[in-house]
């Protein structure tokens, strides 16, 4: 039997920690957390709920910090989570490690929570390599990745994660882009910094500073990389933002092949769409008919929580809700009562944890 072990690093995150180590020390062998410099009680929280408590003077380097916290643990197998993530799903897969040779990197979906611009919480999993066996380190300055060309794996675990929430992401933002900034004077022509330097400006509602980089990344970016659906989204809003919508339609043409199954795309799609319509009444006539087509689309597609960084609810319950709002301008009461009939059952059925099969007429 091969045991896991639960590895951390922290600081300052007394409000969450508890949180997370309740979820998971039913499900591991041992905790290792490593603290790089908290000023409130979180060493203590970690030890009183049996976590083995290292320190590391912080370097701005996370691949650092956490291989630090790796070399403390003693089990094969370890589960990387963040103080602001918690296990709600899908702990048997953890189980079942112990009979597995630890001879691959785990992907578990972590569902992310964040502020929607119009209220309300929106919900995006993505599938991160948390699994990893003994002897398997990260690398990168900050978005750090296993150094490791083991195959990857999808696990069944489910973890939730609130970093995103605006009430949180302030304090990230300078420290983020500080070490953006060494990590690409380190790696000038690295894709994947410039989409996170990028997207941490969007998220800031900087779009102008955001474009260029996610300019970069798009350069840059394998067709296959994993961060490449979220980063095609990204840069489609940011354009749209910016009222560049002639060079977001030639980005999305150029897209649309690749993303047949994302709901999410379509859903962009139409939003982009209907934004130049607004932007541009002239062409109103020939633009509506095709952002009710792109809304139509991702019903079609439905929700894909398989998906990397796909948002719950664009094939369902938001695009029929924006198929509501369209049909409510337009004069068509009908059809507009019966999206905004499905945009309320499905998000119920979302909320509450069921499936939701969206059937688009």
């Amino acid at each position: 039997m091969n045991a896991l072990a639960l590895v951390m690093i922290v600081r300052d995150e007394e409000a969450s920690l508890e949180r997370c180590l309740a979820s998971a020390r039913a499900w591991v062998d041992e905790i290792v957390v490593v603290d790089t410099g908290s000023s409130d009680a979180t060493p203590e929280i970690a030890r009183r709920l049996g976590a083995r408590v290292g320190s590391f003077a912080w370097s701005d380097d996370f691949s650092a910090a956490r291989n630090a916290a790796l070399a403390l643990a003693e089990a094969p197998w370890r589960l990387v989570l963040d103080a602001d993530e918690w296990i709600v799903g899908g702990a048997d897969s953890l189980v079942a490690l112990r009979g597995l040779a630890p001879e691959f990197i785990g992907r578990i979906r972590v569902a992310s929570v964040f502020d929607e611009a119009r209220g309300g919480v929106g919900h995006a999993p993505s599938w991160l390599p948390r699994v990893l066996p003994r002897g398997v380190g990260y690398t990168g300055r900050i978005h750090e990745q296993p150094d490791s060309l083991l195959p990857r794996r999808r696990l069944d675990l489910v973890v939730a994660h609130d970093g995103y929430l605006d009430a949180h992401k302030a304090k990230k933002a300078g420290r983020n882009e500080k070490l953006l900034a060494l990590a690409l004077a380190e790696a000038p022509d690295d894709a994947y910094l410039y989409y996170q330097l990028a997207k941490d400006r969007e998220l800031r509602s900087q779009f102008a500073t955001a474009w260029p980089h996610y300019e970069r990344a798009l350069a840059g970016a394998d067709t296959d990389a994993a961060w490449r659906h979220d980063l095609v989204l990204r840069a489609l809003f940011t354009l749209k933002k910016l009222g560049r919508f002639e060079a977001a339609l030639a980005l999305a043409e150029a897209e649309m092949a690749r993303w047949p199954g994302s709901p999410d795309f379509f859903f962009t799609l139409g939003d982009l769409l209907l934004d130049f319509a607004v932007a541009t009444p002239a062409r109103a006539v020939e633009l509506l008919p095709m952002v009710e087509a792109s809304w139509l689309r991702a019903l079609e597609i439905g929700e894909q929580p398989q998906l990397n960084d796909t948002v719950r609810g664009r094939g369902s319950f938001l695009a029929a809700h924006n198929l509501a709002v369209l049909y409510d301008g337009q004069g068509d009461a009908d059809k507009a009562s019966h999206w905004r009939e499905c945009a309320r059952r499905w998000s119920a059925a979302a909320d509450a944890g069921d499936a939701v099969v969206a059937v688009p007429g």
